[in-house]
């Protein structure tokens, strides 16, 4: 624990300047959640908990015996089974992550199908931008921790970790998206009628993208999201927001089961990370322009004028999603996180940091059901806020849900996207918001305390330490012959 201050520490590069600006900054006269004036959700790609905070000190990371792993999930492929190990590989593969993937992964709760459907993803494609692509045997039993992502473990050491948050739908990016600002994902067979919308956590309406040599055919004609989202609450309430997105191609195929050219993406394009073009609400209330390139949050957070709700997603280099490099993901945030930091709106400022699915990467803990379309698998969760509790590990049942629910709460009323009370009904399966086993993130913050100054990290941070244990027991390869295992000594 004090290496991981002490790494934190020696991050930290607040200059005085910024400090002060802070300390000169005047507290907010509302009080508990409505401290909180501008909601920043950044989404990154494709990592579960254990990948990344598996190794970090009181979360509920990998399960170890006297100072080894424990967990040793079946190599089919080999007749072995695969222990965590210490990745430091920046590029990963990772495993393929649709909704079957999910399923076979957590086998009825066993969490032992990870390694089995990497080698079926590998064996099974030929493109790299497949989300189906495994990688190599063992490459989703990897994880990482200060020494390829110290700023993602200095922000959990000096803010929030969650260490129990799922992604909100047991599937692949585009669900996850539309998760993310409507609460469901769902296919309609009548333009502009929320009622004709049906349930699809793995197939919803594809936005437009080019065909492939393999009979893949172009899909030329854009989806219409005609259910209710988000943003029509805001607007019905006069609340701000904007989506920001980064230009440049997008890593996954736009049907998660066929291979593909990369895909061009910005904001006026409508694509699996920014599906908000693509929703009635969206166009009928005018709010086209909201969606905009994420220089614009840039100037934004320089100039205090950072909307109430903000979202952010990346291109594919800046994603984390594989073959994406961690460190260039990594410097991305950081760029977005200090650009709240030193600007006038930081105290006023929650971000939200996660992931959006398990990208095939091993998890161990598995996940509650709350309806049909999950929780998914876990992924990572920080809260980076100068009312956040400083080094807490909040244990709570959470997933992207909850990041809809506070902004709810905190802005609307408490109202919620719910056909029975929003004014424009539809035949979702239930108002996620309200599931008796979300937490509330409201406990991540201490509103007493006085709005802490900036962590303002390097972009490009040096290694931090190592964690533990960082080996498979007495260094042995493990055989595993129908769930009978048995140790052997091996290279």
């Amino acid at each position: 624990m004090r290496n991981v201050l002490a790494i934190a520490a020696l991050l930290t590069l607040t200059t005085a300047g910024v400090a002060n600006a802070a300390q000169a900054t005047p507290a907010p006269s509302e009080t508990g959640i409505h401290k909180i004036r501008h909601v920043i959700v950044i989404m990154q790609e494709n990592r579960s908990f254990d990948s990344y905070f598996g190794t970090y000190p009181g979360a509920d990371g990998f399960p170890t015996q006297n100072g080894a792993f424990t967990t040793c999930v079946p190599d089919p492929a080999r007749k072995t089974c695969v222990y965590p190990f210490h990745d430091p590989n920046d590029k990963n593969l990772g495993g393929p992550h649709g909704a079957s993937n999910a399923t076979a992964d957590i086998d009825g709760g066993k969490m032992d199908g990870f390694v089995a459907q990497a080698e079926k993803g590998k064996g099974a494609c030929d493109a790299t931008l497949n989300p189906n692509c495994g990688g190599g045997a063992t490459d989703v039993m990897g994880y990482h921790d200060a020494r390829e992502i110290p700023n993602y473990w200095a922000y959990a050491q000096n803010f929030v970790l969650q260490d129990h948050l799922f992604e909100p739908n047991a599937s692949w990016s585009l669900p996850a998206h539309l998760f993310m600002v409507s609460e469901w994902s769902a296919k309609c067979s009548k333009a502009g009628d929320p009622m004709s919308c049906i349930n699809a956590l793995q197939n919803p309406a594809r936005p437009l993208s080019p065909g492939n040599k393999k009979g893949k055919k172009a899909v030329t004609t854009p989806p219409d999201y005609a259910w209710t989202d988000l943003t029509y609450l805001l607007f019905k309430n006069n609340v701000s927001w904007k989506y920001y997105i980064q230009s440049g191609t997008e890593p996954d195929c736009e049907d998660d089961a066929a291979d593909c050219p990369p895909v061009n993406q910005n904001a006026k394009t409508p694509g699996i990370w920014n599906p908000l073009p693509s929703f009635d609400t969206v166009k009928g209330d005018g709010q086209l322009p909201n969606i905009t390139d994420v220089t614009n949050f840039y100037k934004d957070a320089k100039a205090g004028t950072l909307p109430a709700v903000s979202w952010i997603t990346p291109s594919g280099k800046n994603s984390e999603h594989p073959p994406s490099l961690i460190s260039d993901g990594q410097a991305w945030t950081t760029s977005l996180i200090n650009a709240a930091m030193q600007g006038p709106d930081w105290d006023s400022t929650a971000i939200f940091l996660s992931w959006d699915d398990w990208g095939g990467f091993y998890d161990h803990v598995q996940p509650p059901r709350v309806d049909e379309n999950g929780y998914g698998l876990r992924v990572p969760g920080i809260v980076i806020s100068p009312y956040a509790k400083q080094g807490y590990i909040d244990h709570q049942t959470l997933s992207h849900d909850a990041y809809v629910k506070f902004i709810e709460d905190d802005f609307l009323g408490g109202q919620r996207i719910d056909p029975q009370t929003d004014g424009r009904p539809d035949p979702r399966p239930d108002v996620r918001e309200n599931a008796p086993q979300l937490g509330n993130l409201a406990l991540d913050f201490d509103f007493t305390q006085p709005p802490r100054p900036p962590l303002v990290l390097p972009i490009h941070p040096p290694p931090g330490p190592a964690s533990a244990p960082a080996a498979t027991p007495s260094g042995l390869a493990v055989r595993v012959a129908y769930g009978k295992v048995a140790g052997s000594s091996g290279s």
